[in-house]
């Protein structure tokens, strides 16, 4: 991190995450032996102050996990073996994160809806707020899973040739999935653009009676905010009929990557247990 990331209000940070790691769960504070870090999570404006809608609590071993450089240093089988059982753990559990997220996106529009035909703050206040976790958690979380993934490829000229082609097949599909989880992330914030709102903040966006298009910049956290051009029909309305099918499908992808991801980790995993 360099040093403008710590222009953000850190004590706002933890304060909003409970002074609790995001990932692992670890609880600090003045009273507490845990040291906790602000770590920024998805896009972030290059230069300036970084907002706290991009920025979530994590503890000192997690921020070494996602920051350290990985150790090239060769391991044993079962080393390596536990390394791969609990990247693939935390992949699974990324992907149930992701897909959660895309039903919360998916929703947000009856939501609100609903929420100003009922005149109340409070259903639009849930909403934002939960959208706006669950995407700093999803975006921690595949992070966590990058760390691990590179951890891996560092351990690749370390171990024999068979051995070797097997985790190269197992780390290129997980790389896949990550790629898929993330596109589907992506659309997903695409759903809050399509609202006129800034999927980091989730603040307006609109001014002046203009919709917000290409290369817009959100006056509270600076990000640019996802086009959404490409979803709108020739009325100008946002298709999120069309949006939320392509969401399905980008989420059926991911799940017949991880059925390959499946049988690669099994073939890994019984190369490593026999040696």
């Amino acid at each position: 991190m360099t040093a403008r990331d710590w222009h953000a209000d850190r004590d706002a940070v933890f304060e909003r995450d409970a002074y609790t790691c995001r990932h692992c769960d670890a609880v600090g504070g003045d009273d507490e032996s845990t040291t906790l870090r602000p770590y920024p999570i998805g896009d972030v404006p290059l230069e300036g102050e970084v907002h706290e809608s991009a920025l979530v609590t994590v503890c000192e071993d997690c921020f070494g996990t996602l920051e350290s450089a990985p150790s090239t240093d060769g391991v044993e089988s079962a080393e390596l073996f536990e390394l791969v059982r609990e990247t693939t753990g935390l992949q699974g559990a990324t992907i149930s994160d992701v897909a959660a997220f895309a039903s919360l996106a998916t929703s947000l529009p009856a939501t609100l809806e609903s929420a100003l035909d009922e005149e109340t703050d409070t259903g639009i206040d849930d909403a934002v707020s939960e959208y706006c976790r669950t995407r700093r958690d999803v975006l921690l979380a595949l992070a966590i899973v990058d760390a691990r993934l590179d951890r891996l490829a560092a351990l690749e000229p370390t171990v024999g040739p068979e051995v070797r082609s097997s985790l190269e097949a197992f780390a290129e599909t997980a790389r896949d999935l990550q790629s898929k989880l993330r596109e589907v992330v992506a659309l997903g914030e695409t759903v809050a653009a399509g609202l006129e709102r800034c999927q980091g903040c989730f603040d307006g966006v609109r001014a002046d009676g203009v919709r917000a298009s290409a290369d817009v910049t959100c006056a509270t956290c600076g990000l640019t905010v996802r086009e959404t051009d490409d979803w709108r029909d020739e009325d100008g309305t946002l298709a999120f009929d069309r949006l939320f099918a392509t969401i399905n499908e980008t989420l059926q992808g991911a799940s017949e990557t991880t059925e390959t991801l499946t049988d690669r980790t099994m073939a890994l995993a019984e190369q490593l247990t026999a040696q």
